[in-house]
């Protein structure tokens, strides 16, 4: 008996710690000491950090800092904390893979600025689809995004966009204010969802549209998930729902090819995407237009719908901005109920620095995932091949250092231009977003139409804000609204 508790008494406090201990340098033995000799050899260093638990890394505390107290930026200044500044750099595992964090904006410049060293890859292509503008890379992805500008970027373009998107904007504002309350980003999000699904397939809300959005909603999960393809998780249902969403589109494009539509009129993105020839006179792959719609579609609305709600909110607590943005709305000629044009949007200036201090304040997007294809040294440290790079594009938007009272929301910082390197809301290099004058043109026309038919004030005005995604109602996310 005397042996069996002795036996009991050394396995607690013995081979149990142990394990933990193992599991605690697990990755760190697995991913960085088979470094050590390249490291010794070359006198470099791997950036502070760490490593965390097997499969899921730092998982768990990168959740705690999103979901549970809500301040992302946390996670940064936990490790700034622990390990001090450096250069901007620390190694971790996250999304299934050993990682380098990059903060600082001279890091991240450095990164965007190296697409050869630097792929754009997110943690798997399973999501974007192989022929996606977001998962080429080299001539394959200089190829298929010069189609994607021509087809979205260009003015005519966007000359078109303003007109098409306006009819939904104002039908919407008008069914908000009949109801008197709403929920703001669940309305906005609806509202630009249907714009997008005009602009890019020409599909009308109804049956199908609203499939196409459950769909979409599981596959924005998967983004979050870790990537384990088993039946059950969210990561597997992420990827059934983007194969729904292809055979929908698959429809829809061979539709066109029997009506013949092709060599008609192009009325959406994909009519164009589909017609638009190259100098040597090649178009665009069935399978590369499916790939780029599927994941163009998801960047379209996901974004510009967060960016908007936040705008709605920044504008209702601050009273003096709204003032002067509506003013200026009035100066431009245009009656309320009418449709403004792109020519009178692009004399919008004050309404642009709105914008622009909405994107930084609201910070929708967050991490950039290049994949390291080769060892890299930087400032003598070593970027690992094989490594993913996480770009932490947002942390310098809110940071004293590169914006002045950063969580002051004041549209006149854009008097003065800011830091380039600080400012990288949409990324850079060969990956900045096609989308960029997209989402600032639909969000002017959107404030066009709010600020001078609209009047509206927080159900909530007291609640505190820290990170979300998007308002909530309980976090002031929930409006009155009324017509002028």
């Amino acid at each position: 008996m005397e042996i069996t508790a002795a036996w009991w008494v050394t396995w607690v406090l013995g081979f149990i710690p142990l394990m933990i201990l193992i599991l605690q340098w697990w990755n760190e033995l697995r991913y960085v000491l088979p470094l050590k000799r390249v490291l010794a050899s070359k006198n470099l260093k791997l950036p502070p950090g760490s490593m965390g638990f097997p499969f899921i890394g730092e998982l768990l505390t990168f959740l705690w800092y999103f979901k549970i107290v809500r301040r992302p930026d946390d996670f940064i200044n936990s490790k700034r904390a622990k390990y001090g500044d450096g250069v901007g750099m620390y190694r971790t595992y996250l999304f299934g893979s050993p990682s380098i964090i990059a903060y600082s904006p001279a890091v991240t410049q450095f990164v965007f600025r190296s697409d050869n060293l630097f792929p754009y890859r997110f943690p798997t292509n399973d999501l974007v689809g192989a022929n996606s503008m977001l998962a080429a890379t080299g001539e394959h992805h200089a190829r298929v995004k010069s189609y994607v500008i021509a087809a979205l970027a260009h003015t005519d373009s966007l000359k078109k966009i303003v007109l098409h998107v306006q009819p939904g904007i104002k039908a919407s504002l008008h069914s908000w204010a009949e109801k008197g309350i709403v929920t703001t980003f669940g309305v906005v999000k609806k509202m630009v969802f249907e714009n997008i699904a005009q602009i890019f397939v020409g599909i009308e809300p109804g049956p199908l549209l609203d499939d196409i959005g459950r769909y979409y909603a599981g596959l924005v999960k998967g983004f979050r998930a870790q990537p384990f393809n088993i039946p059950g998780t969210t990561y597997y249902h992420a990827i059934q729902c983007r194969k729904k969403l292809m055979k929908i589109f698959k429809l829809e494009l061979e539709k066109r090819k029997e009506n013949k539509k092709l060599d008609g009129e192009n009325k959406d993105l994909m009519d164009m995407l589909k017609q638009i020839k190259d100098e040597e006179g090649k178009k665009l792959s069935d399978e590369e237009v499916l790939d780029n719609i599927v994941s163009l579609f998801l960047g379209g609305f996901d974004s510009t719908a967060s960016v908007s709600a936040w705008a709605i909110y920044y504008l209702a607590k601050n009273p003096d901005v709204l003032q002067i943005l509506r003013e200026e709305n009035m100066q431009l000629g245009a009656v309320e109920g009418e449709l403004v044009t792109f020519d009178q949007v692009s004399q919008m200036k004050y309404t642009k620095k709105v914008v622009e201090e909405t994107i930084r304040m609201s910070n929708v997007s967050l991490i950039a995932f290049r994949s390291g294809d080769y060892d890299v040294e930087y400032e003598g440290y070593l970027l690992p091949k094989g490594w993913k790079v996480l770009q932490w594009i947002r942390y310098s938007h809110t940071n004293s250092e590169y914006f002045e009272n950063p969580s002051y929301f004041n549209p006149d910082r854009w008097n003065q231009s800011t830091k380039p390197e600080a400012y990288q809301a949409f990324g850079g290099g060969s990956m900045k977003c096609v989308g960029t004058e997209l989402v600032h043109t639909q969000l002017a026309v959107f404030l066009h139409h709010l600020v001078l038919g609209y009047k509206w004030e927080l159900i909530n005005p007291n609640a505190k804000i820290n990170y979300l995604p998007y308002p909530k109602p309980e976090d002031g996310g929930e409006i009155a609204i009324t017509a002028i």
